[in-house]
């Protein structure tokens, strides 16, 4: 059945604008030649798109004559201000964006354990306002959350499965309700891992992989044929809560300590080190483990590298065991500081525990990572309303 005009229009409207965000200014004879739509076709989108506030003139092609074809036309960027927000249990990472996902203003904030809830969600909402006004920016379209746990399928709130604290839940509703304007989901940390690995990190050129995150605590990211697969109950990647050999009890429904959590969790990994040798400091607010891990590819600490691919090789067979993936990232801090020596370790160990081959490659982004796929989950939502221009 073919499109009506109007449906044409929004389509031909919403190929223009990608074009323009993956690559750049573009004149009317570029989109005319990328589009390969008619030249009073591509007038016609341009002139709409500019009446709709989304694209402007940012200038002129240098190698062609003066004159209307020599216009660049660009995304109007600040036509919206996006958030994103790494939730962790022991504080907050805010950053400001334009629609384009040039970040303009970044900020951290650190919570500890003992401070009460309504005081660590006015902590984190406070950042958020500070970090927009930094950022030159009035309001937000829309705000993108990552954040340990289960999100409810349905409804899309985080469910408390894991002791985690209370004002991670509240964090949510605290921002719709003071930026009423703003558009507020939230995704599990992981998830948003794998989106950013796959769509800027280690996974760029797989449809399928699954992401094996090693931070302060452990978690699976599932993409199957270019999808992120989260299961019936939002749960798919839960991985922390696998019961394995080597632990001295088994996970419950609330707590993952006997778990793979035990063996691959930053504080089971920092006490393997400990045992090995390997002593160094953490960074930042990394994990220990991570400044290990890094420190042992550094000095060649070989004893501690393949003790700790034989525990995350556990985790990778049961995963290859199941789904079949062909490639796992490990990512997080833990799994870049690895780098490939780390990676390598873990593939031959697992390659002796299953027939299915399968890659391990280091993720690239680390714990950045959370962060950078909640841009990017923020910028598409905002993309798809905006992208599709009212009918005049």
């Amino acid at each position: 059945m073919a499109a009506s005009p109007s449906t044409a229009r929004a389509l031909n409207d919403r190929l223009a604008l990608r074009l323009l965000q993956e690559e750049g200014p573009l004149t009317a004879p570029q989109l005319k030649r990328l589009t390969g739509l008619s030249r009073p076709t591509v007038a016609d989108l341009v002139e709409r798109l500019t009446a709709a506030g989304l694209v402007t003139v940012v200038g002129e092609a240098g190698e062609q004559r003066r004159g209307p074809n020599a216009r660049l036309y660009g995304i109007v960027a600040d036509r919206a201000h996006l958030a994103a927000l790494d939730v962790r249990t022991e504080g907050v990472t805010v950053l400001v964006a334009d629609l384009l996902g040039r970040v303009l203003a970044e900020a951290a904030v650190p919570i500890g354990g003992d401070t009460g809830t309504g005081s660590a969600v006015e902590q984190s909402v406070a950042l958020v306002e500070r970090t927009l006004k930094e950022a030159g920016a009035d309001r937000l379209h829309t705000v993108g959350i990552g954040a340990p746990g289960l999100i409810d399928p349905a409804g899309g709130e985080l469910r408390d499965t894991t002791k985690l604290p209370e004002w991670h839940r509240r964090l949510v509703a605290a921002l719709q309700e003071r930026l009423p304007e703003a558009r507020v989901s939230v995704e599990n940390e992981t998830n948003l891992a794998a989106l950013a690995e796959q769509r800027e990190g280690a996974a760029r050129d797989r449809e399928t992989f699954v992401l094996l995150w090693l931070g302060h605590g452990t978690g699976a990211a599932v993409v199957l044929d270019g999808a992120l697969r989260r299961g019936a109950s939002g749960g798919t990647g839960e991985i922390g809560f696998l019961p394995v050999p080597g632990t001295d009890a088994l996970p419950s429904r609330t707590d993952c300590g006997g778990g793979f959590h035990a063996l691959a969790g930053a504080e089971a990994i920092e006490r393997l080190a400990d045992e090995h040798g390997v002593r160094a400091e953490a960074a930042g607010a990394e994990p220990r483990a991570a400044a290990q891990v890094r420190a042992a590819v550094a000095e060649g600490s070989g004893a501690f590298l393949d003790a700790l691919a034989a525990r995350l090789a556990i985790g990778v067979a049961s995963v290859v065991a199941v789904l079949d993936p062909g490639c796992v990232v490990l990512g997080g801090e833990i799994g870049r500081a690895g780098g490939e020596e780390l990676a390598r370790r873990v593939e031959d160990q697992a390659r002796r525990m299953s027939p299915l081959d399968t890659e391990v490659r280091p993720g690239t982004l680390g714990g950045a990572a959370v962060l950078r796929g909640a841009l990017l989950t923020a910028r598409d939502r905002a993309q798809d309303e905006l992208f599709a221009p009212r009918e005049r």
